[in-house]
């Protein structure tokens, strides 16, 4: 519907494509780009697995593990709370091809998988979930430039400084919206660096996950209510990505508060830590 996107006070206008052909298939940009933000995760977490307690192939195993049931995940939770444009033919729940993903159900299918692999390897899950947060926060980053190519996940009507117009070819208008996908992309990059700087200092193993969850969820909140394009649980007009967003961050500030300030048992070693001491102790004993 939409073609240029313009953004007036950075005195920008664009007028990108939403894909390409090679050999007669069509690529979407808004899958290219998911991919790099993964691949970029990826690259991360094998650097820095070693950091938290595991090894590269460990990461490689629980990523062909995951990234399938995170995918499943991201799908159900779409049309679960958009059942209605599926009630008529149920069948199309499977055509994933033509659009209708969420975020918050790929980090539920993430995490489901990452318990998987935890028991599998027998590796301490809230280590992995700690790198596994800082994996998801550049996946999210990148991966909301996918939405500004096909002009969506944007918010409301505004006059706000950073505003981003649409341009209607049929009308020849440009409305101004909020550009939620860009507020997400900023807000999930300041997230990464800080919890990039701060991992080495983590106290316990999912300190990290925790600050994710409580970040993340802070901006989601904040910023889904100003989509025009939210999920709601039936028809009470509750945007559930907002509530889960919310949720997720007083839960994760109260389990932080608690851990670092008020449980009177000492800590655990960290897993990586613990980890090491094994390994040393097994070659001793060689």
């Amino acid at each position: 519907m939409y073609t240029e996107i313009s953004f007036p006070a950075l005195g920008i206008t664009l007028n990108p494509s939403t894909g390409f052909s090679v050999f007669g298939i069509e690529i979407r940009w808004y899958g290219v780009i998911i991919a790099f933000g993964l691949l970029l995760a990826v690259i991360y977490a094998m650097r820095r697995c070693k950091q938290f307690g595991f090894t590269q192939d460990d990461l490689i195993d629980g990523l062909l593990v995951t990234l399938p049931i995170a995918i499943i995940g991201a799908r159900i939770y779409y049309c679960a709370f958009n059942w209605s444009v599926f009630a008529d033919n149920p069948i199309s729940v499977l055509y994933i091809h033509q659009g209708g993903i969420a975020i918050y159900g790929s980090i539920i299918g993430a995490v489901i998988g990452i318990l998987i692999i935890a028991k599998w390897k027998k590796i301490n899950i809230f280590s992995i979930l700690d790198l596994t947060s800082l994996g998801f926060l550049i996946g999210q980053f990148v991966g909301r430039w996918g939405n500004f190519m096909n002009r969506e996940a944007f918010g409301e009507e505004t006059a706000s400084f950073l505003r981003m117009g649409l341009l209607n070819p049929e009308t020849g208008i440009v409305t101004y919206y909020h550009p939620t996908f860009l507020y997400e992309s900023l807000w999930n990059f300041a997230g990464f660096l800080m919890l990039n700087a701060y991992y080495k200092r983590r106290k316990f193993d999912g300190e990290v996950a925790l600050l994710y969850t409580a970040w993340y969820g802070l901006g989601r909140a904040f910023i889904e209510g100003l989509r025009t394009d939210s999920l709601y649980i039936g028809a009470t007009g509750i945007r559930v990505s907002q509530v889960l967003a919310a949720v997720s961050c007083v839960l994760a500030v109260a389990l932080l508060v608690w851990l670092r300030f008020l449980r009177k048992k000492p800590l655990p070693e960290l897993f990586v830590n613990r980890a090491a001491t094994q390994k040393s102790t097994d070659l001793e004993n060689r």
